[in-house]
């Protein structure tokens, strides 16, 4: 994670900014804080700064010591109820060691030893009444949908082995959490995903439990209008040469998703110092967790994925909190979705709030050889990576990309290439079919691919099969 701390220095405290002392031990006043963070619009807590900016540092020695005791806190719903998981961050900043904890936004009221706290420009501050209590209740079921009552949905409405394996997941992603040692109800209770709501008496699981773990049918009979559609759209651009149709829980969506931009985009051969990394990865993972993170599921308008020839576009519907392009030097992360978005940062499918746009531009320029990347803030949040155009997806290394193809042709050396090798059966009636061409256009697309060495013919005409060449 990238923390600026000149940059937080600089903008000093206020609203989202909260500087405190903690040379040995955490400050009395910090889950105040961070109870009133949670209520508000998130923010940061800098321990080892003193009020007026003075960076006295936190004692190395005891830094360990303090990041475990906070992560443990924050889990103790006697200290912040409810609990809400926190991961503080060890930093080094002329000399001294500061501790950076991150506070995002929660869906949730939370107290703090019983106590309501909101935030102001001008620091914490106690709730005390019942309408200023009534009235945060009221402001946060009105902005986060996924806090939205089922009361007669059960864990018999889940996928089977779903529950199992996202805390699979969480173990291995954090052998140490804190919810590894949780019954499946208490898990539900400490992550969010089960609630009772003061204002109304209603208790159960919420729509965030129904999108990550619920059965295809029980998702639709909730939400009809739900679906993800992941498009490749290089031949055929009026319909599509591939498609998903994705209606299943958050947890599969996000593995399909996945599968579907590995399948139709070339991943490069890159070093970050002497580790090799899947830049591809790095970029489409926090595409994909941001479009179902971050959406606002009670609009009925349907998420997508295209694959188009020179860039990908994602788009879903949004609540936005700003309208424009999303610098990473500039927007303030707000979750739209926290608990969502807390249960895929624990199974490691998504980077801390705001990380994950800094990383895709920070590899975008690498993968692609432009920048030109837009994250659009709008009623439809829309997101365009640019792709290097004009090189045919997933050919093997060993073809030339300097021959000159056209679409149909790139789409043959695609379907002739299976997942394990270069070898495919499929014949030239299927690939007519498959392109919506003709017999005879296809034979002149295979010989112009022939007689520029690309492919061969191995066996017979009638008991033979075509193949990518492999001293290409």
């Amino acid at each position: 994670m990238n923390i600026n701390i000149p940059q937080l220095l600089a903008q000093g405290e206020g609203i989202s900014i909260e500087f405190k002392r903690a040379q040995e031990k955490l400050p009395d006043t910090l889950f105040e804080t961070i109870c009133a963070f949670l209520n508000r619009n998130g923010g940061v807590v800098l321990l080892g700064v003193s009020d007026d900016k003075k960076v006295q540092g936190v004692n190395p020695e005891a830094v360990d010591r303090l990041i475990k005791e906070l992560t443990s806190l924050s889990n103790n719903p006697q200290k912040l109820c409810p609990s809400f998981l926190l991961q503080a961050t060890k930093v080094e900043y002329k000399k001294r060691t500061l501790i950076h904890v991150f506070v995002p936004a929660s869906s949730q009221l939370h107290k703090c030893k019983g106590k309501v706290f909101d935030r102001s420009a001008d620091g914490d501050f106690e709730l005390k009444t019942d309408e200023q209590i009534k009235n945060l209740y009221l402001r946060k079921n009105a902005l986060y949908s996924e806090n939205t009552i089922y009361p007669y949905l059960f864990e018999t409405d889940f996928a089977p082995g779903i529950v199992e394996r996202t805390r699979r997941l969480i173990k291995i992603n954090r052998p140490d959490h804190p919810w590894n040692e949780l019954t499946d109800k208490e898990f539900f209770v400490a992550s969010g995903l089960y609630r009772r709501d003061p204002t109304t008496g209603s208790e159960g699981f919420t729509l965030a439990a129904l999108l990550l773990f619920g059965k295809d049918e029980m998702i639709q009979s909730a939400i009809p209008y739900y679906k993800i559609d992941a498009l490749l759209r290089r031949v055929d651009l009026d319909r599509y040469d591939d498609r998903e149709n994705i209606r299943c829980n958050l947890i599969e969506a996000y593995d399909k998703l996945m599968a579907f931009i590995v399948k139709h985009l070339p991943d490069k051969f890159y070093l970050e110092g002497d580790q090799r990394i899947s830049l591809r990865d790095k970029i489409f993972r926090e595409i994909i967790a941001n479009m179902l993170i971050h959406r606002e599921y009670m609009n009925a308008y349907p998420s997508s994925l295209i694959i188009y020839n020179d860039r990908v576009e994602a788009k879903n519907a949004n609540k936005p909190r700003m309208y424009g392009q999303l610098f990473p030097d500039s927007f303030e992360p707000f979750p739209k979705n926290p608990h969502l978005a807390q249960i895929f940062t624990q199974i490691g499918r998504s980077e801390e709030l705001g990380t994950g746009l800094r990383n895709v531009y920070k590899y975008s320029k690498e993968y692609s050889g432009s920048d030109d990347i837009q994250f659009l803030e709008e009623d439809i949040f829309v997101t365009r990576i640019p792709l290097t155009p004009n090189v045919p997806l997933n050919v093997p290394l060993n073809v030339p990309l300097n021959v000159p193809l056209n679409e149909r042709q790139k789409k043959i050396i695609q379907l002739l290439v299976s997942e394990n090798s270069t070898i495919s059966e499929i014949t030239l009636e299927e690939l007519a079919n498959k392109l919506e061409v003709s017999l005879k256009t296809v034979k002149r697309d295979m010989e112009d691919l022939r007689i520029n060495n690309l492919i061969e013919r191995v066996g017979s005409r009638k008991t033979g099969y075509w193949k990518i060449r492999k001293d290409r």
